[in-house]
């Protein structure tokens, strides 16, 4: 009979799932642009020692040549990296790059330890969102020779460039990791000089539909993109992703209200029709705006672009 583990996946999956990330402060607070990733080095020397999030130590004697990944975060980067013929298995949730399509699928929140194994990996990229169903499944796989390395979740930039660099470093693709870094600064650093001075706009993200509204508040990931584009979160007084009532989004009256979720196929038309929303600004200017929410909330490249296109959403007269 085939075994099964499962692991969370962090803000990149839809509505409820987005309130279990980014619970703590952010590390650090210098402009993202200006952020610096781990120590940079010409060259990742193998055999190589690596300590993951958990504290265990991961030998590789060569650049992996099959690699699996567990969370669309890390298979972005290691497409990003070039190794679109090392990775062999992915996870169900994986939708990009297109050529992810194409690789073995081994589960999304529950994940085939058997077809793993069968796919002979060199490394195991899991993720630290799935860090409480772990244990039983890290024993399984390393008993059959399988070595997983467990990612840090991401809680800024900062930590973001720091991820890239260790997956570079780990798979033999240091110099690409710094350049993919180089171009999300670079990116980063446009927007915050297009909205340098800007007049500030009171901003509502909504992450899920009625009847559970979820929001982000202070010390998440998107705060720090709303900071970088000089928004105003209307919900930074509570602390991590949350459940806002609609009393409290039409008193906090909000000038642009930005939606993170496509699988209500209507809803920039439903949110202007609820109860008392009338008299909310973003609905009189129909300021109502709909997001990729795997490029805002993707712990990978696409962050950069992501928060581009949060910046158009929120200011589209700045880019017009």
């Amino acid at each position: 009979m085939k075994k099964y583990w499962k692991m969370g996946l962090s803000a990149l999956l839809a509505i409820g799932l987005l309130a279990a990330c980014n619970g703590e402060e952010t590390k650090n607070d210098k402009p993202a642009s200006e952020q610096q990733a781990t120590p940079q080095v010409d060259e990742a020397t193998f055999p190589i020692t690596m300590t993951d999030v958990t504290g265990k130590d991961i030998t590789l004697e060569a650049p992996p040549e099959r690699i699996i990944s567990l969370i669309p975060s890390n298979t972005e980067i290691l497409f990003g990296l070039g190794l679109n013929d090392e990775i062999v298995g992915v996870n169900d949730y994986d939708d990009y790059p297109t050529e992810a399509a194409n690789k073995e699928k081994v589960g999304s929140t529950e994940f085939n330890i058997e077809q793993i194994i069968a796919l002979t990996p060199d490394i195991v990229f899991a993720h630290e969102s799935g860090i409480a169903s772990l244990d039983g499944a890290l024993e399984q796989l390393e008993a059959a020779g399988v070595k997983v390395y467990v990612v840090a979740n991401a809680d800024d930039f900062n930590e973001t460039y720091t991820t890239i660099e260790q997956l570079g470093r780990a798979t033999g693709k240091l110099s690409e990791a710094e350049k993919m870094i180089v171009n999300m600064k670079a990116k980063v650093k446009e927007v915050e000089t297009k909205l340098e001075d800007v007049e500030p706009k009171k901003v509502f993200v909504e992450t899920s539909d009625e009847p559970l509204i979820y929001t982000p508040g202070k010390n998440t990931f998107m705060q720090e993109m709303l900071d970088l584009i000089h928004a105003e979160n209307i919900a930074a007084d509570t602390s991590g992703w949350f459940i806002i009532d609609a009393e409290q989004i039409i008193a906090k009256n909000p000038d642009v209200i930005v939606v993170t979720y496509n699988y209500e196929p209507n809803i920039l038309t439903k949110i202007p029709q609820r109860a008392g929303f009338d008299t909310i600004n973003a609905v009189k200017n129909k300021a109502i705006v709909q997001v990729d929410e795997n490029m805002t909330s993707r712990q990978g490249p696409r962050l950069a672009d992501g928060l581009e296109e949060l910046a158009k959403a929120v200011y589209p007269e700045v880019f017009e």
